[in-house]
């Protein structure tokens, strides 16, 4: 892979010190290769690159930095190196980026990983390979189900976290009947019955589901559908993320739906949607998120120093793998080591509080991570009073309550 490491930009990965000297870890072979080796799996090119991308590596270093402030030359080891790679939506590619990056670059982690067709692949590369993957971007909850394993963590959020609060809320106040498209691959699938199972049980109706080609540029069949439905539904459900969201909510609003009684829910939302939407296109739109930049103080002060190497405010995802990095790098600060069975001990059960994450814990029996979220709605532009501040949040959904309350009985790790 010979473009694993970039020269200039955010895409700069290159070797960074976490203290000047060896570390309970230095030379006493508890490192593998004397260095502790991330890496970042992700769209870099295609429609979730604007939702995580290059940018995720850039706050993957940074994560790096801050752990190397913390402990300085007590830290396990003295170099950690951070690697990225891109691949492109496809589960083949990411499955022969994952492999590479394990054994020719040595990598102890693989991070990110949206795209959930891509994530499985990683995943079962980690679990075949016995090394560790913290999956940020993926939505599928397979993989904390029949898709989980002793090396995969699930970090971030899912499908049942966006359903149960958005689709639920949405029913709950008066969207009592959905149309429901969703792109055509394991993220969208998973969605689509989520979300189908949360409209339910909130006593609402699904008139029709469609799946739709992925990545797509054209969703006219499918909004000019809408109105005609027997019975015509309150809510266009849209399943999908990134640049496919776009797309879909400017086709909307150009139909008018919404002035012909079809009301618009998003079942996955980010910052970088409505800043390349504007907020006026999504004004009033209710959507569940795992972090917001302007949260409060602490995680302000942290997108500030984001936006000033980055150039744009962070999205939940970027976010997300800062805490991802940071907390695998405290695992294994914690073990002394980055044996993955090590790391995966220190993980498992673990509690903590970060800028990304609050009231988190691990749950060890299936590798979920558990942390508050939030319900969230797009201001009108009169709102918006300084750059990217586009969201109010409505209320904090509790750890115990955003994601399932109990493991799948299907996950055997």
């Amino acid at each position: 892979m010979r473009n694993m490491r970039w020269s200039g930009g955010l895409a700069v990965a290159g070797l960074l010190l976490a203290g000047c000297g060896g570390g309970p870890g230095g030379g006493g072979g508890k490192i593998s290769n004397d260095k502790i080796v991330l890496a970042v799996l992700n769209d870099q090119s295609g429609i979730y690159a604007d939702t995580s991308g290059r940018r995720s590596v850039e706050a993957v270093k940074m994560a790096v930095a801050d752990f190397k402030a913390k402990y300085g030359d007590k830290a396990v080891t003295d170099k950690i190196e951070v690697l990225s790679a891109d691949h492109q939506n496809k589960p083949e590619i990411a499955n022969s980026k994952a492999q590479e990056l394990y054994d020719r670059q040595h990598a102890d982690v693989i991070l990110d990983v949206p795209t959930s067709s891509a994530a499985f692949a990683v995943a079962t590369t980690a679990k075949n390979k016995k090394k560790v993957f913290i999956d940020v971007g993926a939505a599928s909850t397979e993989l904390e189900g029949k898709q989980c394993n002793k090396y995969t963590f699930h970090y971030g959020y899912n499908s049942y976290m966006l359903a149960h609060s958005t689709g639920a809320e949405v029913t709950k106040d008066g969207g009592k009947s959905w149309y429901i498209v969703y792109p055509d691959y394991a993220f969208g699938q998973d969605m689509q019955k989520t979300f189908s199972t949360a409209i339910k049980e909130a006593g609402g109706t699904v008139v029709k589901t469609d799946p739709t080609p992925f990545p797509n540029d054209n969703f006219s069949t499918f909004l000019l559908k809408a109105p005609g439905l027997n019975p015509k539904p309150k809510v266009l459900g849209t399943m999908h993320a990134g640049g496919d969201l776009v797309n879909l909510v400017k086709q909307y609003n150009e139909y008018k739906l919404r002035d012909k009684g079809v009301d618009l829910a998003v079942g996955l939302l980010v910052i970088s949607d409505i800043h390349s939407l504007g907020p006026d296109a999504l004004a009033g739109t209710r959507y569940t998120d795992m972090w917001y930049w302007n949260l409060d103080g602490t995680a302000r002060t942290w997108a500030d120093k984001f936006q000033a190497k980055a150039g744009v405010r962070p999205t939940s995802n970027m976010a997300g793998n800062y805490s991802a990095a940071l907390q695998y790098l405290e695992a294994v600060q914690r073990g002394g080591s980055d044996k993955s069975d090590e790391v995966v001990k220190q993980l498992e059960g673990h509690k903590f509080d970060d800028v990304f994450a609050r009231h988190a814990t691990i749950r060890a029996k299936d590798h979920l991570l558990l942390h508050d979220a939030y319900l969230g709605q797009v201001k009108p532009a009169s709102e918006v009073k300084e750059p990217w501040d586009y969201v109010k949040v409505l209320k904090t959904i509790p750890a115990a309550e955003a994601f399932q309350p109990q493991p799948d009985p299907s996950c055997s790790l």
